[in-house]
Formats: C-alpha cells, sequence, structure tokens
C-alpha cells in the first residue's frame, strides 16, 4: 500500500512539474485562444469528434491534477462547441475530473489525516454523515472556496464517491452553464468593439449576478430541508417572538415595536435578566462602595488628617439593592407595554418553526428571537456541593459578613468582586489557575490590575488548579480567632478547605465562603431547541450564522446564550441584527454581525478597558504592528486625583496612523476607550486625534498625548533635517 501511495504521488508530481517546466500553461490562456480561435474552429469543422474527445482529455486532465486554467477552458468549450454541447461535454469533464482528484487524495491522505487528527474531526464527519449532500451542493452552488480545495477536502470526509460524483455534477451544473454561455460570446468577437456587445455584457452580467442567485437558491434549499415536515400555519397571530427579557431580549422587542411590528416578549424571571439583576449593575453598586471605602483609607494622600468609617457588608447589599430598584422601572413590564410589546410572564417552549407555547397557550409567529442568556458556570470539582458556594446570581442575597472569602476563578467577574470585597474589610483569596489574572488581555495590562489586588490586600494565588473542596478547617483543629466555631460559615454555606495543585505542591486555604467565578455558560436547555432543529456548538452555546440565523431559518438567537462576546452592550448589538434580519428578511440584504470594534471593560481600580487587538492576539494572528505607550503617571489630571497609574497602549500599521488596536489601564479606563472605538468604528487615525482639541485639564488628555507620541516616533527626519537647514539659513 505504502509503495503503490509513493508510485502515485511520483506520478502525480512529475507530471504537474512536467506542466510548469514546458510551460504548457500559455495554452490555457484567453490570449492564447484568441489568437488560435480560427485555426481551433477550422480543426473542429474537419475533425468535430476528435476535438471533442481531445479537449474532454485535457479538461479531466487539468481538474483531476488541480492544475490552473479550467476557467478559461470551460470559456473555450462554449466558444468552440456552443452553449449546449459545451456545456454537456464541460459538465462531465468537470465532474469526473473532480471525482478522480477526489479519489486520489483519498487514497495518499485520507487514512493519515483520520488517524492523526480523527478526535478534532470528529464533529466534522458527524456533519458531512448527517448533511454531506447538502453541503457540498452549497459549495458547488455558491463558488465560495476554489473547487479543486473542495475536492481535496471532502476526500479527508466519510463522504462516498459515488454520493460526491453525483452532488457535483449537479451542483456545479447551474455554474457551467453562466460560463460555457460567456464562452459563446467570447466565440462570436470579432474585434476588441465586440467587448461592448449588448449580448457580451449581458453573458458577463449573468457572470456577475450568479453568486447572489445562487445563494438565495441555495438558502431556499437549505430553508426547505430544516422545514420539512413542519406545518406552516396559514397566518400568523405576531411577527416575532422574543424569548427572554435580558439586554438582548429588552432591545429585539423595542426595535420591533418601534418599526410598529407585532411582538411579544416572554420572560419567566425578572425583567432585565443578569445585568440588571444579578450582573452589571450590582456589582457596580457595590464597587462604587467599595472605592468609597478606599478612599477613606487612602485620606492622608489628600491632605486630610483623620478620617474614618465602618462597613457593614448588610448596610451595602441593601444600598446595592436600592440601586437595582431605581433602574428597574427602565426595564418593566409596564414601559414594554407602553412601548407596544406584548409581555407575557411565564416559560416558553419552542413547540415548532413557527410556534411557541407559554403556559398552555399557543402563540404562532413568522420569527422567533431567543435570547435566554447564560448562567454562572461551576465546575464540577470533587467536593464543591458539600461545602456550598455562592455565584453572581446568588451573591446579592448575602447579609453577613462572609468571614474569609475565597473567589474562584481571576476572571473580570473574580477580580471586581475580590478587590470589591477586600476593600469593605473581607480576608479575600483569588484562585485562578492561569499564569496570571485575566488571562485573556496583555500581560503588561493585567499586571497593572494584579499589583492593585495586591496592594489592597487581596491573596493572589495564580497558577493554582482546585482539584477538591473538604468540609472543616484545614489542620482539623479548633477555628482560630475570629473564625465560627461551628461549620456553618457566615455567609450561609459551609466552612471548607480548597486543596489546591501548583505544579507537583499541593497548597491547603482554609475559607468560610466560597465564590465561584470561572465563567458563565448559555442557557438553551428546557425551551424546545434540540426538539426543533436547532443545533448548539461544542461550548454549549447556539449555533448561528453571520446573520444571527439558527439552522432552523425561522428562528434567530442573540445575546449571551450565543456568544462569543458575553457583554451588555455586546447582547444590545447582537439584538439590533437580530431584530432586522429577521424582520425584513430578504433573499439578497442581510447585516452581518461586526464584531471588529466591540469594546469591552473590566472594572477594577485601575480599570482596564480594550477595543481591537491586543498585542497576543495580533502576534498569534501575525499581523504586523507598532506600540505606542503613554504613561498615565505624567498625566495632569491623574496625579491631581492622586490615580496616576496605568497606561495606554496603542497598536498602529507600522508607518501609518490607522489604530489596529488600544489597551487602556487607569482611572476610567471605560469611558477614556469610547473615542478610540469612534476612531477605530469610522477611519479616524492618530493624527487627526492629535489634531483634536481636548479640555485641560481632563483624563481625556491621555488620548491626544499617546498619539503625540506616535507623531513623535514617526516624525519624517529627513523632512525635519531640511527644514532644519532652513532656519539656519533664515537667521543668517
Amino acid at each position: 500500500m505504502k509503495l503503490g501511495k509513493l508510485l502515485l504521488a511520483a506520478i502525480l508530481l512529475a507530471a504537474i512539474a512536467l506542466f510548469f517546466a514546458l510551460d504548457l500553461g500559455q495554452y490555457l490562456t484567453l490570449d492564447f485562444v484568441q489568437e488560435q480561435r480560427a485555426q481551433l474552429e477550422a480543426f473542429h469543422r474537419e475533425n468535430t469528434f476528435l476535438t471533442a474527445l481531445l479537449y474532454f482529455g485535457v479538461y479531466v486532465a487539468v481538474t483531476a491534477l488541480s492544475l490552473p486554467g479550467a476557467a478559461i477552458m470551460t470559456l473555450v468549450g462554449g466558444a468552440i462547441f456552443g452553449l449546449l454541447w459545451g456545456t454537456v461535454i464541460v459538465s462531465f469533464a468537470s465532474t469526473i475530473g473532480a471525482t478522480l482528484a477526489f479519489l486520489v487524495a483519498r487514497f495518499l491522505f485520507r487514512d493519515q489525516v483520520q488517524k492523526k487528527f480523527g478526535h478534532y474531526l470528529k464533529a466534522v464527519n458527524e456533519g458531512v454523515e448527517r448533511d454531506g449532500v447538502l453541503y457540498l451542493f452549497l459549495l458547488r452552488l455558491v463558488p465560495v472556496f476554489p473547487f479543486f480545495v473542495i475536492n481535496l477536502v471532502m476526500a479527508l470526509t466519510p463522504m462516498k464517491a459515488l454520493t460526491f460524483y453525483l452532488v457535483s455534477q449537479v451542483g456545479m451544473l447551474a455554474g457551467t452553464v453562466v460560463y460555457v454561455n460567456a464562452g459563446t460570446q467570447l466565440g462570436q468577437l470579432e474585434s476588441l468593439g465586440g467587448i461592448l456587445s449588448p449580448s457580451l455584457i449581458g453573458a458577463f452580467a449573468l457572470l456577475g449576478i450568479f453568486p447572489l442567485i445562487a445563494q438565495w437558491i441555495a438558502r431556499f434549499i437549505k430553508r426547505r430541508k430544516v422545514l420539512k415536515g413542519w406545518k406552516k400555519p396559514k397566518s400568523f397571530d405576531r411577527n416575532l417572538v422574543v424569548i427572554g427579557a435580558g439586554s438582548a431580549g429588552l432591545v429585539t422587542a423595542y426595535i420591533a415595536a418601534a418599526v410598529k411590528a407585532k411582538v411579544t416578549l416572554i420572560e419567566k424571571g425578572d425583567m432585565g435578566g443578569d445585568c440588571l439583576n444579578t450582573g452589571c449593575v450590582p456589582s457596580k453598586a457595590l464597587i462604587r462602595s467599595a472605592h468609597f471605602m478606599s478612599d477613606v483609607k487612602r485620606h492622608r494622600e489628600f491632605g486630610v488628617r483623620e478620617a474614618s468609617a465602618s462597613v457593614r457588608v448588610a448596610d451595602v447589599m441593601e444600598r446595592v439593592k436600592r440601586v437595582v430598584e431605581t433602574i428597574e422601572p427602565h426595564d418593566s413590564v409596564e414601559r414594554y407595554e407602553g412601548l407596544g410589546v406584548d409581555v407575557i410572564k411565564g416559560e416558553a417552549t419552542i413547540t415548532g418553526p413557527w410556534s411557541v407555547e407559554v403556559d398552555g397557550r399557543t402563540l404562532t409567529t413568522r420569527h422567533i428571537v431567543v435570547a435566554t442568556g447564560a448562567r454562572p458556570f461551576v465546575p464540577p470539582i470533587p467536593g464543591i456541593e458539600e461545602v456550598s458556594y455562592l455565584t453572581s446570581d446568588t451573591l446579592w442575597e448575602i447579609r453577613d459578613d462572609p468571614g474569609r472569602l475565597l473567589v474562584l476563578g481571576g476572571g473580570p467577574i473574580g477580580c471586581e468582586l475580590s478587590q470589591s470585597f477586600r476593600r469593605l474589610g473581607t480576608d479575600v483569596t483569588v484562585v485562578e489557575m492561569e499564569p496570571r489574572l485575566l488571562a485573556v488581555e496583555d500581560e503588561d495590562a493585567s499586571a497593572f490590575v494584579e499589583s492593585a489586588l495586591i496592594d489592597d490586600g487581596v491573596r493572589v494565588l495564580t497558577g493554582h488548579r482546585a482539584v477538591r473542596f473538604e468540609v472543616g478547617e484545614a489542620d482539623g483543629g479548633d477555628p482560630s480567632p475570629g473564625d465560627p466555631a461551628e461549620s456553618e460559615d457566615k455567609g450561609g454555606g459551609r466552612a471548607g478547605v480548597a486543596v489546591l495543585q501548583q505544579g507537583d505542591d499541593e497548597v491547603r486555604v482554609p475559607f468560610d465562603t466560597l465564590l465561584v467565578a470561572v465563567g458563565r455558560r448559555a442557557r438553551v436547555e428546557g425551551f424546545g431547541l434540540e426538539e426543533v432543529g436547532v443545533v448548539t456548538t461544542r461550548e454549549g452555546r447556539i449555533e448561528t450564522d453571520d446573520y444571527l440565523q439558527t439552522r432552523v431559518p425561522t428562528i434567530y438567537a442573540c445575546g449571551d446564550c450565543v456568544g462569543p462576546h458575553q457583554f451588555t452592550h455586546a447582547a444590545s448589538h447582537q439584538a439590533w441584527h437580530a431584530a432586522v434580519n429577521s424582520l425584513f428578511t430578504n433573499p439578497f440584504k442581510r447585516f452581518k454581525v461586526d464584531y471588529r470594534f466591540l469594546p469591552h471593560a473590566t472594572f477594577t481600580d485601575p480599570e482596564l478597558a480594550r477595543v481591537g487587538l491586543s498585542e497576543d492576539e495580533a502576534k498569534e494572528k501575525g499581523t504586523r504592528y507598532e506600540v505606542t505607550r503613554y504613561d498615565l503617571s505624567e498625566s495632569d489630571r491623574a496625579i491631581t486625583d492622586e490615580s496616576a497609574r496605568g497606561m495606554i497602549k496603542v497598536l498602529t500599521v507600522p508607518g501609518k496612523d490607522r489604530i489596529l488596536g488600544v489597551t487602556i489601564v487607569g482611572p476610567h479606563a471605560g469611558e477614556l476607550l469610547a473615542e478610540f472605538t469612534l476612531a477605530m468604528k469610522h477611519g479616524i487615525g492618530l493624527n487627526k486625534l492629535l489634531g483634536t482639541i481636548h479640555t485641560y485639564p481632563t483624563l481625556a488628555e491621555a488620548n491626544k498625548a499617546v498619539a503625540g507620541n506616535w507623531k513623535k516616533e514617526n516624525a519624517p527626519e529627513r523632512v525635519l533635517s531640511w527644514v532644519e537647514r532652513y532656519h539656519a539659513w533664515r537667521r543668517r
């Protein structure tokens, strides 16, 4: 077998090498065909069958060897044989050649590839077995990828050769007709002036719009396949049903009502979702109280001789509750009903592509938008259920001092809450299995945050992985002074010990309250998604295309249940696209979600905010860049505010002022980032930023300052040397 593969590979390589060595590609160009058109037509008239046979053989060889020139040969086929026979010959020759390439690639590579990467290709293999015919048909119909790539890739999958041949024959037929038809017009050219003939313009116009028509046909076929077996209502009760009244669902319903669509919003829990009730709003209220306590402790830095404050967790949590209640009317049932949204409090189940059941009542709708959000992920670590734990959802119910707080997870949620509780007087340890906190950010940026947490008194254990939890004290003895006398902790759970692994060492950390903050998982169960054919990704999120349409064409999804960015503003951004694409769906125009200029921030002190590429991402993608920095210790306003720590780091295209990404660490970094987000979105470079007047003294001046640093680093030295000579001459 190995000898056969080596022999076949040698023959193929020799044939390809011979093709390029003899420059045979010159005979597969439009110029050559135009020059030899008369001779080719004469030879065809005298040797009709032989011409067709030779053309057929060459076409099969070209496609089987994946050589360049197939497109030109298709045009030649139309020019020589006409539309009917040209289509027949090209259709069979191209399909046979593609199948030969498929078989050769399978013989040479499939076993090795599947053996080495079979684990990673499992999902691909299952997808091909389930929908391979449709995938191949769509790829043939819509020429997104070169056909020779499709031949090679499909050879590595379990698809049968006969299936590949038949689907390719049918799928490539439409494109073949279009190209051959264009070739018939080329064959009629007598001069260059003929290029502008109406028939030729029409042929190339057909080539231009063919991908659009093909995409529409492909979507139509896919839609019919997915919806097969479901009975479509003759009419609909409403235009849109939105499931979930978090950020994504509220914005979707708002937009639908604003454009006068009949929309129903279903929510089984609290209006406002995680952001209002357990996420953004309560956490920022907590952070503000903690920041105040930090300023009191730093009173001497502000020239205040005496200042003190005492704090109780219960009082802070009551303030957090009051803040949430103040904002609640913005997301209330009454407000949205006033906007024209039909709001139903209940549990929704999708019963079909056009129907949703809620509390025994069936609603029919033209489209459905799923915006069910996410919930805290609790890792299956042995013993975690025995010690009990809090999450970002349940944390806000505590009223007692949490005692020794162990925070599992050093991402944005873990860092924000760790610092806040420490500033409120709680003993805090944060555990992160990655080598550093905020691992998705650049190391120099996350180092600022880690240093700030340590300065506040947080015990930071990076590179530590929790392997199990045990109930009771670490040494099994009596509780130390200030610890609970029982195994019940002050936060309402059970005191315990976290057993951590750092390399080969085992570390035991006793705690009274455990806060799990290792991430969030999409809510996808219990809504009937799987029953109607909506699929999820490996990460457990709802799978959508770039337009937020699921596999079921009448169902869209947005927000944290989709990801990949679980931010409130990302959910709102997606919601606009889900609403517009579902309400105004048409064959040719849809709106693709663009995440390139999506900002995000971690609200520690100092804050960390970013938009666009980080340095790590730029390196990973192989993107060339320049880095310009500005140290916030030089900012006059930061100095006056006693917050002069942090930086602004801007990545630009080498030698140009176009911004690729910005990372800011410092006070109000989230607000400072907005100017850069606007600049990137609208193509404004650092030169124009430098030319913009900024109020003095403000932190925003730092944005202009970093633009100034870029200008210094990219100063035109040659021009400046001539300017220096000019000024020297003027002094004479």
